[in-house]
């Protein structure tokens, strides 16, 4: 038969994984979508883009990095590496998903979608290397990486819930305007990879291209943006309030408050204190924490039936209280 040589299949007929399980894949499959940004952000500061000069092997003569290339080389190969990690763990969330009963499709089809999205991005980072470290290729590298991360956030979501219709929580007008600030801090994202490719941290010790822009102009612009989510979450904090949204609906909402307040002390320390290596790479960490929260508010605005576990008891979704905050992961 045909699903004799699936080994998906097949190890779905051996394994029925609980709902639990499938949750904790998927959100292992966020927290190493967030690890890969914060090493790539190292490789930059530590100069150590070019550790490897060619890709897919690290020099032209061999496939890991030699002693004379020193630490650089080791940071950078050690970087690739952890795409493997993070098939690896996104691979166990797929097989997870799928063996899950009933059958969840929507999830497998997530946990896929990651997949080619490391596959792409793992193209674009050996186009970053060829082009000696392109800063338009390199922000494409860090959006794609970010596109991972929203894909795993949504499948994290997902995978506590059932497959039944939504039922919204609060009205139109209040998820339009959640939707704006995922928008807005879409963009904020964005004017930071300019920032980042005007900015300093080149990536490599050598004289490397940068975006031709004034880079003060530029990061003004990217504080526009800040205050303007700023403002967008607070207005968001007095709306829910007034229509009396769920707690859980308006816990999501002051999270995301929360971190932006952090990530704007730390945007702004870096600033004052012209870029040093270690807060750059906390911002970066900020940067994906911004953007788990930011998802987390709008997901939480509808709800489904919840899943039951094999004993009858219901399972809690990340939406509920006990699940994780953005900041831990």
């Amino acid at each position: 038969m045909p699903n004799s040589l699936n080994p998906l299949e097949q190890i779905a007929r051996r394994w029925q994984p609980s709902a639990r399980t499938v949750q904790r894949a998927a959100l292992a499959a966020v927290v190493m979508a967030v690890v890969i940004v914060v090493t790539g952000g190292a490789v930059r500061l530590t100069q150590s883009g070019l550790g490897c000069p060619t890709w897919p092997s690290c020099t032209e003569e061999s496939l890991t990095p030699t002693h004379e290339m020193g630490v650089n080389g080791i940071i950078e190969f050690g970087n690739r590496m952890l795409t493997y990690v993070l098939c690896a763990v996104v691979g166990f969330a797929i097989i997870a998903a799928r063996s899950r009963r009933p059958r969840r499709r929507d999830l497998t089809r997530l946990g896929w979608a990651q997949f080619w999205l490391i596959m792409i991005n793992g193209v674009i980072g050996g186009v970053t290397v060829l082009t000696g470290l392109n800063p338009y290729i390199v922000a494409a590298h860090f959006l794609a990486a970010t596109a991972l991360l929203t894909v795993a956030v949504v499948m994290w979501n997902r995978s506590g819930e059932s497959e039944a219709p939504t039922r919204p929580l609060v009205n139109l007008p209040v998820r339009r305007l959640a939707w704006l600030t995922v928008a807005v801090t879409g963009a904020l994202i964005v004017a930071g990879t300019v920032v980042t490719g005007a900015g300093p941290h080149a990536g490599d010790a050598k004289k490397v291209h940068r975006i031709p822009a004034d880079w003060e102009r530029v990061t003004q612009i990217h504080v526009d943006l800040v205050f303007l989510v700023l403002g967008l979450t607070v207005a968001l904090l007095f709306t829910l309030r007034a229509v009396d949204a769920p707690a859980a609906v308006r816990r999501r909402a002051r999270d995301l408050l929360v971190v932006l307040l952090a990530q704007g002390l730390i945007g702004f320390v870096q600033y004052l204190t012209h870029l040093p290596e270690v807060i750059v790479g906390a911002h970066m960490l900020g940067s994906c924490l911004v953007w788990i929260a930011v998802l987390r508010v709008p997901l939480a605005m509808r709800e489904r039936p919840e899943p039951e576990t094999a004993a009858g008891a219901e399972l809690p979704s990340p939406a509920q209280e006990g699940s994780a905050a953005p900041a831990a992961v």
